[in-house]
């Protein structure tokens, strides 16, 4: 006889069920795992067996066999301990076989019997709602679990719980969602940058659209502290977006304790991060930075300091908005519809342009500087805006607008886009999957962006003028969109949002 529980693999932030196939036959006495199991699913037994012992059950000296099914499929993480061990407790006839037919099964188990939280909890419950299938998780991750909608879930604290429940001697309650206990975020105001009311403006057009935003300026001019101001004027996460974002934090294992994200993320790597760590990857292949800072802003600080090869792999996401990660046996892929958010000096001594302060080396140095950029990657980049050397008068300058004013207007604008958009989506247009002017693209772009004669103008010499590719053209139109939605303009765009937008696409900085 053999007993069967339902689990899952994940590949990317994609769920793949997983049948746990028990039996207990007379022969040499061993305990096998088999299916592509990894070095965590091979200790599992180990785990089990400890669990077992616990309870006051030994197994039984037969040859055990376990065989996770399909059996081609890689199997990777602790998850499988819980359903390995209700599958021995079937077999074994404590518990009832057909019990376990409707419920997806996650957990580790400890030596003590008690079950540990995993990872990957919330798409697994999604994929068990969206096939009929009732839950069982940890305790600790029962909050998680509850947000996948109208599902039974059984969240017990040990094996003895899960057990007492299933022989109908403990009756367990369904978990309850919870919202993730998010540490403290310092976010500065934007009243406290003094000056740089340029900065600020770019930095507002950006949060309403959506839209790349690379600053350059020298050391000290309020680059990081602008980009730092961000979170406190974009808008709250939508329900639909922090499901998004919280699964793949789940698969991550970066969820704070078990609960919803409500906060955009706002990831802030290291120039000496790699370029798995950014993309994804290793050898269980995680998401990376840009996946983490979905439906939110990646914030890269000193960006020519980042190896090439890394930022010229943002290139495609940015396109996309999906991370691909090839291996030779699979090709993963995660969510990454990030907004990015850059800074960096005009050269490698930061001076550049001040007779005072530059280095011997100028305009090389900035050359070389610069060419670390590539043209394609700037060309991604929707707005650019010089960020000067602050002056003393402006530290003594009464202190401007405040992050709450200036959310304000943000989210109104996007409450505007969202109502577009949906339109779109009503309609069946493109627009699926579309919640910001930055993502626009096509038919929907020329739909919600026609230009006066005047602007038509404006915008067709400057692309002649300053030779500036196709993929400018669209970029020019999203933000000039953006501008109109700020300004509470109506569809048409004039001549002022286009000049405005052409104003942000190009900084000279030699």
């Amino acid at each position: 006889m053999v007993a069967r529980v339902n689990t899952v693999a994940f590949q990317g932030i994609d769920v793949k069920p997983v049948d746990v196939q028990v039996q207990i036959a007379n022969g040499m006495v061993a305990f096998n795992i088999v299916g592509l199991p990894d070095k965590a699913v091979a200790e599992s037994k180990e785990r089990v067996r400890a669990a077992l012992h616990a309870l006051g059950l030994s197994l039984p000296a037969k040859r055990l066999t376990v065989n996770l099914a399909p059996a081609d499929v890689a199997k990777e993480g602790s998850h499988y301990d819980l359903p390995i061990a209700l599958g021995l407790l079937a077999a074994m006839d404590v518990i009832p076989k057909e019990e376990l037919e409707e419920y997806v099964v996650l957990g580790e188990l400890a030596l003590d019997a008690s079950i540990r939280s995993v990872t990957g909890i919330l798409p697994a419950a999604m994929h068990a709602g969206a096939n009929d299938n009732k839950l069982i998780c940890p305790e600790a991750c029962g909050g998680e679990a509850a947000w996948a909608g109208d599902i039974d879930i059984l969240a017990p604290r040990d094996l003895l719980q899960l057990i007492n429940h299933i022989k109908g001697t403990q009756v367990m309650s369904r978990p309850v969602a919870t919202l993730g206990k998010e540490g403290p975020m310092r976010v500065p105001d934007l009243a406290e940058v003094k000056g740089q009311e340029t900065a600020k403006r770019a930095l507002e057009i950006a949060a309403a659209g959506g839209h790349n935003l690379l600053m350059i300026g020298p050391p000290g001019s309020g680059k990081s502290m602008l980009a730092s101001c961000l979170p406190g004027i974009l808008p709250p996460l939508s329900p639909r977006e922090a499901l998004e974002v919280s699964m793949i934090h789940s698969l991550a294992g970066t969820l704070p304790e078990g609960g919803l994200l409500k906060r955009r993320p706002f990831r802030d790597p290291h120039n000496s991060a790699s370029l798995p760590s950014l993309i994804g990857g290793g050898h269980k292949v995680k998401p990376g930075e840009i996946s983490l800072a979905h439906n939110g802003v990646l914030f890269l600080d000193e960006l020519p300091e980042f190896a090439r090869s890394t930022l010229e792999s943002l290139r495609q996401p940015m396109e996309t908005g999906d991370a691909l990660v090839a291996r030779v046996n699979a090709h993963v892929k995660y969510p990454a519809r990030f907004q990015l958010i850059a800074a960096m000096n005009p050269c490698r001594c930061g001076h550049l342009g001040d007779p005072d302060l530059e280095c011997t080396k100028v305009p090389r140095c900035a050359a070389d500087y610069q060419a670390k950029i590539s043209g394609p990657m700037m060309d991604r980049i929707d707005m650019q805006v010089d960020v000067p050397a602050v002056k003393v008068s402006d530290l003594d300058s009464a202190s401007g607008e405040s992050s709450a004013v200036v959310s304000a207007r943000v989210g109104r604008a996007r409450d505007l886009q969202e109502a577009r958009f949906a339109q779109h989506k009503k309609e069946g247009d493109t627009g699926f999957g579309v919640h910001v002017n930055a993502h626009a693209d096509g038919k929907m772009l020329e739909e919600i962006a026609p230009l006066e004669d005047d602007a038509k103008t404006l915008l067709n010499r400057s692309m002649e003028s300053a030779k500036l590719s196709a993929r400018a053209y669209f970029r020019i139109l999203r933000v000039a969109r953006t501008i109109a939605d700020l300004d509470g303009a109506p569809a048409v765009l004039t001549k002022t949002h286009i000049a405005e937008a052409l104003s942000y696409r190009r900084v000279s900085l030699n």
